[in-house]
Parts: structure tokens; sequence; C-alpha cells
């Protein structure tokens, strides 16, 4: 008689993601950045454009920042941001593997409030620093959940499984204030003319800030977005939720960010534009 094979813990799940970034067609440079990451309890790796990999004992971590204030802000912002998620998330990860749950809201709210105070600082001791800001939409992937934390007008999206697409963060400026207000639809908010005047920011001389903050339960065949204003300006959430699922035969070679990126970038071009995307692939 055969011996029955013992049973085995169901797969952790995997990751699948792609990253691209441009100038536009107007901006001489670009002060867009994303990060990828992943990290363990004892160091953090940083990714490729695009991959895929298991969250069995290690989380990622994928953000879009727009920098403001000079040509160098959000190449500054993004150091400094990798600097303090190397050194807050392993730590992270290492009191929960002992049990001890300090919170993601904690952790991030820190790590946030970290990064704001390094850029105040930079604004105030050197003068080519001087408003120097940035936004940041960040995801952090555990085996269950997407915790996530952000501050600006980028912007992050979850496309459940099933269908649909639904913008997870708030936008930090009146215009998305009144958007979620439903006193404007997409259309009239793209259009208002204080679309782009933000009311918080990473640094940007705001000496107070409240990182929107939260969390998602994730499962196979979900996907999430995260995407500077420059995307949004070049494409619909309509044309966002096709160009991710449903593509035209001639971009179905291509990765989801390239899709998003190139064709925001043909529809307008008047700012940098980044896309991150990130699936949670069905087994």
């Amino acid at each position: 008689m055969d011996t029955p094979a013992p049973s085995s813990a169901p797969p952790s799940p995997s990751l699948r993601w792609s990253g691209l970034t441009d100038c536009g067609r107007v901006r001489p440079n670009n002060e867009d950045a994303f990060l990828a990451l992943s990290f363990d309890g004892h160091e953090v790796r940083y990714l490729g454009k695009t991959g895929e990999a298991s969250l069995a004992g290690t989380d990622f971590v994928f953000a879009v920042s727009d920098g403001m204030g000079g040509a160098k802000s959000g190449e500054f912002a993004s150091r400094i941001a990798v600097d303090r998620i190397t050194k807050l998330l392993p730590r992270a990860f290492r009191l929960s593997a002992a049990g001890i749950n300090s919170g993601f809201t904690e952790i991030l709210g820190e790590l946030f409030a970290e990064i704001h105070a390094d850029l105040l600082q930079l604004g105030f001791s050197y003068e080519e620093c001087a408003g120097m800001g940035a936004t940041l939409s960040l995801g952090w992937f555990t085996p269950e959940w997407m915790y996530f934390a952000h501050l600006g007008d980028s912007r992050i999206y979850y496309l459940p499984r099933d269908g649909g697409i639904t913008q997870v963060t708030h936008d930090h400026s009146h215009v998305g204030w009144l958007r979620r207000k439903g006193q404007l639809n997409e259309r009239e908010a793209r259009d208002h003319p204080r679309r782009n005047a933000l009311n918080q920011a990473l640094g940007a001389g705001h000496q107070f800030i409240e990182p929107h903050v939260g969390a998602i339960g994730h499962q196979p065949g979900d996907r999430f977005l995260f995407c500077s204003d420059g995307l949004i300006d070049g494409l619909w959430d309509r044309q966002l939720d096709e160009l991710i699922r449903t593509p035209a035969p001639e971009r179905a070679t291509q990765n989801a960010a390239q899709r998003l990126v190139e064709v925001a970038v043909q529809n307008s071009g008047r700012d940098n534009t980044t896309a991150v995307v990130v699936e949670i692939p069905a087994p």
C-alpha cells in the first residue's frame, strides 16, 4: 500500500512588478523617482525595474516620489527615503518575527517623520535646497497585507482581481478634498487651476504632516499601481484599468508600467511620468 504524502502548507504568494519613469516631453530633468526593495531581518536588497519573487521570508516595498523645489529634489528625496527604509524596515521585520508587533502605523509614521525632518533640515541649511520637498506613496507588502503610507498627490490604486479600480490614497490638496466631497468630477478636478497646489508634502517648509496610512488585504489576481501625478495628467482612471488588465494587442508584449508611461506621455507629457505596477499572480 502506498503511503500518503504528507500534507504541505499552502505556498507563499509571490509578487510580479514593473516600474518605469520618463522625463516627459516638456521638462528638461526628471524629479520623479521610484523604489523597488525587498528586505528581511538582516538586509535590504535593491530590485530591478521588472521581476517576480516569493513573499516567503521576505517583505517588499514599492514607492513613487515626486520632488519639488529644485532640479535635484526628487533625487535627494529618494536617497533619503532609501536610507531611512534601510534602517527602519529590517528592524520592524525582526520585531514581527519575534512576535513583537510594534504596528505598521507607528513604523510608517516614523519613517515619514524622519524623511520630513531630513528634507526640512536640508531646506534650512542650504540656500539651493530652500523649499525642497517631495510627495511619497509607499506600499509595504507582506504575505497577506499591503500596508501603505502616503503624502502629496502621487497615488496608489487598487485593482482587485474581480474587476474595477479604486484610488486608495487621498490627494493632499484642496482639489483632492473637493473631489472626495463629491463637488468635482474627475474631469473638473484635472482642469482645476489649483490642481497642483499641495497642502501637505514632505519638507517644502511644512511644519506638520499627517500621512495617510492604511492597509489592504491582498489575494492572488489583485494588482496595485503606484504613480506620480504626471501619469494621471495623461490617463483617465478607466484607461489605467484598461492598460493594466486588457491592453491592445500591439501593447500586449510590453510590461504594465511601460504601457502606462508610454501612453500617458503620448497623451500629455507635460510633467515627469512614473508608474510602478505590482501584481499578486494567480497560482
